[in-house]
């Protein structure tokens, strides 16, 4: 798989934080039930790795990736973990370097067009903004289209489900990160039918 092909079963892909393997399996087969088939993983808990393989034998209809990668051997541990895609807040040269080596889509994050740049440079043409919100939203990725127009957009961080739309309608945004379908608390609570709602209406964003 390609990024372009990753990208084609995205809409908004779900940013999920589970502290307790045991609530790997029902997520994955609660955000399944709702339609969704890219979600993301970070790598801000200690069976993070552990949980790729839980959520893939639970629903292998999903491609599941880890995020929050910040070191070179972030990508290299969650390659080996089976992670099918791979996803950084941001991007130094070390890490664009152990990203492009492990061959698997990429998501590298980017705040600016300098930052776009270089990412460019090491074979990334679709990449994260972010965080979205808090650096120009919508705005920014309007205006960044005509010098940058051969970048297709992930934008996340800080948006909303009521502001999926408006990123979406952009012909440079390809998907959204949005951690509202799966929030911690929703996960800890088990509150496995409400993420199923949630996902449902997020899938709705690639029809």
């Amino acid at each position: 798989m390609n990024t372009e092909e990753l990208l084609a079963q995205a809409s908004v892909i779900p940013v999920l934080e589970v502290v307790s393997l045991s609530d790997a399996a029902p997520l994955a087969r609660a955000l399944a039930d709702g339609g969704l088939r890219v979600v993301e993983l970070t790598l801000r808990t200690d069976c993070a790795l552990e949980a790729v393989a839980e959520m893939k034998s639970a629903a292998p209809e999903l491609i599941v990736g880890m995020g929050t990668l910040r070191q070179a051997e972030d990508a290299e541990k969650s390659a080996k973990a089976g992670a099918e895609f791979l996803v950084t807040p941001g991007a130094t040269a070390s890490l664009l370097k152990a990203l492009a080596d492990t061959g698997l889509p990429t998501l590298p994050g980017v705040a600016t067009a300098s930052e776009a740049m270089t990412a460019m440079e090491y074979g990334f043409n679709a990449q994260k903004f972010f965080p979205a919100e808090l650096s120009g939203g919508v705005a920014w990725v309007k205006s960044i289209k005509g010098p940058l127009a051969d970048i297709m957009w992930c934008p996340s961080g800080g948006i909303a489900e009521d502001k999926v739309a408006e990123y979406m309608a952009l012909d440079n945004v390809a998907c959204v990160g949005g951690s509202w379908i799966a929030s911690r608390s929703a996960i800890s609570g088990k509150d496995w039918a409400g993420i199923t709602e949630n996902a449902r209406r997020a899938a709705a964003f690639n029809t």
